[in-house]
Order: C-alpha cells, then sequence, then structure tokens
C-alpha cells in the first residue's frame, strides 16, 4: 500500500506523467484520515487507496485517481471545502463533491435519504461522468470488505448494490465490475446457495475447462484456414447469472447448459459476420439463438454477434464475435473514454453523443419528487433488457422490455407522445397500454386535441414517458388522481 505502487500502475499507461499531483493526494489523504480506522480495524486509508486502485486497472486520468484517494476528506475529516480547493482546484473539487453524501440535513425516512444522495450524485454524474465512476469502485471494495459489518448492514448494502450500483455499472457498459458487484450481493443476501453453487461450479470446473479447451481447438482449426485475423478467449459466466437463470428457468444447475462461452476477437466488423458464418457452417446453431448486437448496440454501446451452438461432442457453447474497438468498449465502458485520451488533445468525438442518454435520463429523474417513486424509476429505468420496434418508415427504436405503445410514442418525440390517441401495431389497432415486441412495426396516431390524461402515468413503464406526462399535467393544471 505505498504511493510508489499506485505510480508506477499509473507511469504503465502514461509513462511521461508528471506525478507531483498524485503524490500530494496520496500525502494529504493518508494524513486526513490518520485518525480513523475502518470496522476491519485497518487504517481508513487502506480503503481510499484500495478506490484509488481499483480505478488505475481501468487507466482513469490522473484528476479521478486523486479524487478517489481523496474522496471520503470532505465527507469524514474536519477539512473545509474552501481549503480543500485551494489545495487541489476545481477539478478535483468537483468529482469529490460529486460522491460526497448530503451532510447536515434531516430526512424524514431512509428512502428520503438515499433518493437525495442518489439524486445529487447523478446531478454531478451529468456534468462529469467520472463522478459515477469512482462512487463504483468506491463501491466495489466496501462490498469486497463487506464482512466486518453486521449482518442486517450487510443485507442494506448488499441489496442497493444489487438494484442500483451492479444495473448502472452494466448500463454503462463495465461489464467486470458490475459481475463482481452482482456476486459479492449474492454472496451477502444468500451465503448458503453462494456456497452451494460455487462448490459445484469448482467440481465441475476440470471437466468444463476440459469440454470449453476442445471446443475451443476444434473451432481455431477451422477458423485458421479463413486466414482471417482473429484471436479466441474463453468466457465464464458469474455465479449470479447462472443462479438468476436457475431461478427464472425454474432448473437446477445441472441444466444450465450456456454457462460456456468463448469471444471471437476480429480487426473489422465485416470480418465478424465472415466469422460468424464460419462458426455456423461447422457447428450447428440452436434455433433463434443468434442475436446481432452489432447493428443493433445496446443502450449502454456494447456491441457484438451473439450465437449458441452444439460443438461436435455435443455441448452447447456461446459464442460472441466482437471487433477489437468492440471488445474495449466491453470491457472498459465508459472508462474506455478516458483511457485512449489519455495524452492526446481534445476529447473523443463521438463521447457525448455517447452518454446523452444518461444526460437525459437525469434530466427526466429530476421531475419526480416522491423519494420511493425515484427510486423505484431508477431501478426500472437501468434494466437493460431491450426490445427493437420499427416504425412505419423502417426506423428501428431500442426501447425498455415491458414498454407500452404510449411510451413508443415518447420515445419518437415528446409532442407525438402528447397527441397520441392510438397506435396500430403491425397493421393492428391496439390499446395504449398494449406491449410491445421486438420486430413490431408500430404507427402512432395523433390529433392535435388529443393530450396526457392522469391515467397515463399509470400506462407507461419509462422514467422519460412518466416525467413529460407529469410535467404536461402540472403546466396544466390537472392532479394525477
Amino acid at each position: 500500500m505505498t504511493y510508489e505502487a499506485l505510480a508506477e500502475k499509473y507511469l504503465a499507461y502514461v509513462p511521461d506523467a508528471d506525478m507531483a499531483l498524485l503524490e500530494k493526494a496520496y500525502k494529504f489523504s493518508e494524513n486526513a484520515h490518520s485518525a480513523q480506522t475502518r470496522a476491519s480495524g485497518e487504517k481508513y486509508f487502506s480503503h481510499c487507496y484500495a478506490v484509488a486502485d481499483i480505478l488505475l486497472d481501468y487507466k482513469l486520468d490522473q484528476p479521478t485517481v486523486c479524487a478517489a484517494l481523496l474522496h471520503d476528506v470532505l465527507e469524514d475529516t474536519p477539512v473545509s471545502t474552501e481549503q480543500f480547493n485551494r489545495e487541489f482546484g476545481e477539478e478535483i473539487t468537483q468529482l469529490v463533491l460529486g460522491v460526497t453524501k448530503i451532510e447536515h440535513f434531516k430526512f424524514t425516512s431512509v428512502d428520503e435519504e438515499t433518493a437525495e444522495n442518489w439524486r445529487k450524485m447523478l446531478l454531478a454524474t451529468a456534468a462529469d461522468v467520472r463522478v459515477i465512476l469512482i462512487k463504483l469502485a468506491d463501491r466495489l471494495h466496501n462490498m469486497r470488505t463487506l464482512q466486518f459489518l453486521t449482518r442486517e448492514r450487510q443485507q442494506s448494502i448488499a441489496e442497493e448494490t444489487l438494484t442500483l450500483y451492479a444495473p448502472l455499472a452494466q448500463r454503462l457498459g463495465i461489464f467486470s465490475l458490475k459481475a463482481e458487484l452482482e456476486d459479492l450481493s449474492f454472496k451477502a443476501q444468500h451465503p448458503a446457495e453462494y456456497a452451494d453453487l460455487s462448490a459445484k461450479l469448482e467440481a465441475t470446473s476440470a471437466k468444463r475447462r476440459e469440454v470449453l479447451e476442445s471446443f475451443r481447438a476444434e473451432l481455431e482449426s477451422r477458423l485458421a484456414q479463413s486466414g482471417i485475423p482473429h484471436r479466441v478467449l474463453a468466457r465464464t459466466k458469474n455465479l449470479y447469472s447462472i443462479y438468476r437463470k436457475m431461478q427464472s428457468q425454474n432448473r437446477p444447475f445441472e441444466e444450465i447448459q450456456d454457462s460456456l462461452g468463448v469471444r471471437i476477437i476480429t480487426d473489422t466488423v465485416a470480418n465478424c459476420y465472415a466469422l460468424v458464418g464460419l462458426v455456423h457452417s461447422h457447428f450447428k446453431p440452436l434455433a433463434g439463438s443468434f442475436t446481432d448486437y452489432i447493428a443493433l448496440p445496446k443502450m449502454n454501446l456494447y456491441q457484438s454477434l451473439h450465437t449458441t451452438v452444439v460443438s461436435a461432442a455435443g455441448d452447447i457453447v456461446e459464442v460472441q464475435l466482437r471487433t477489437e474497438e468492440m471488445h474495449r468498449t466491453s470491457e472498459y465502458g465508459i472508462a474506455a473514454h478516458w483511457r485512449y485520451k489519455l495524452g492526446k488533445a481534445g476529447k473523443d468525438a463521438h463521447f457525448d453523443e455517447k452518454i446523452n442518454w444518461l444526460r437525459q435520463w437525469i434530466e427526466w429523474l429530476q421531475d419526480l419528487t416522491s423519494p420511493r417513486e425515484f427510486l423505484e424509476t431508477l431501478r426500472t429505468d437501468m434494466e437493460l433488457q431491450q426490445v427493437f420496434v420499427f416504425t412505419p418508415k423502417g426506423e428501428v427504436k431500442a426501447i425498455p422490455k415491458g414498454s407500452t405503445t404510449l411510451d413508443f410514442a415518447f420515445a419518437i418525440h415528446s409532442e407525438i407522445g402528447e397527441h397520441c390517441f392510438g397506435a396500430r401495431v403491425n397493421n393492428k389497432m391496439v390499446s395504449l397500454d398494449y406491449e410491445l415486441k421486438s420486430g413490431d412495426i408500430c404507427e402512432i396516431l395523433t390529433r392535435k386535441n388529443s393530450s396526457p390524461r392522469p391515467d397515463w402515468v399509470k400506462i407507461v413503464r419509462t422514467g422519460r414517458s412518466r416525467s413529460r406526462i407529469r410535467r404536461y399535467l402540472r403546466e396544466h393544471g390537472l392532479s394525477e388522481d
């Protein structure tokens, strides 16, 4: 836990960096927290160090790593904001303020406190998305050391992690972090089931490795003949995703077959499609298993081709195909922006476009006044399952699974939503609460004198739609009841 170890890790990806600021942040945080200890008995600074170390794994810039070292100084020490700002400047101060909980305010409920802290953090994230990266790293280390807290506290933190932090990590495309947060939450909430599943996975690991290596060797021999540049990586599902599949399908572990998988990484999009054709020509694909997330990316920027095939030995294996750039985005998510910006002038030209959904989403959440509703909407809107629905002109819209035709109207444009009076799906008239499915062609019917009604709030599923409807009702003096 030395400054030298942190510095070495940072210099590995920014070799010519001036390290004075990082050294100053290290010493300042260590001194500020010198009298504090954690529930484990360790020095409190060990937590600050660990959060910075996690962000170094994602190759974040120096101000973010400094803010990680200092993230609890304003919340837990006598250092004032003014003094902090003088020492470290506006950029690092704003990052630390973004992750600092609201203090000196009496909340009437746990929901209210949780909602207001999330609202504050999300507003700071709208200005600088690095705020949420620090908060996710902070939560990850807290989850890794959860065993030192009371059982009740463990359960509460694990629940918030599973329903808010893990989905947010997924929404930002940081899959490795999301998977670890899920597994640690699963372990805290269901220790017996976690231990049982972990033991079963370990017991079959040798067999699984053998099956995977056999398939990989067979796959490599087939693909090598194509001359297309590629590399093949083995992939295993995290424990929680296997557990969730067991629950949803009501099947024992032994019957969950797609926990084996490989990734094929190549150089171009055209070669992704060429390679998936080769995979299908040599291995029988399972019907309905092919999904194209390259043509239709997920909301979190994720792109890949997915297919599930049967090996020569009869084993079922999921295959994902992507380019090197898609793989980087999958590994680092939104953090990839800073990784590849380091040492270069200017911003990623597409970065604002990539996080525009986050800013819009935060704007919609501001209209919610009830803390419980704010948290419920937050949880609902972070669910990443989506369906792809077409307009009559052939344009495709990705909307959350469970969305209604009224949600689709607001997804096209707020004015379309406000003047919607009906919908036609696949050339048949349907109600406004009709739930859309992937592949549906939805035509929204509008008229000038149609306007939102109070009962529309209960029809829609997304925060965006609910926010627009409520705004209209308020502006026109209408009550929801």
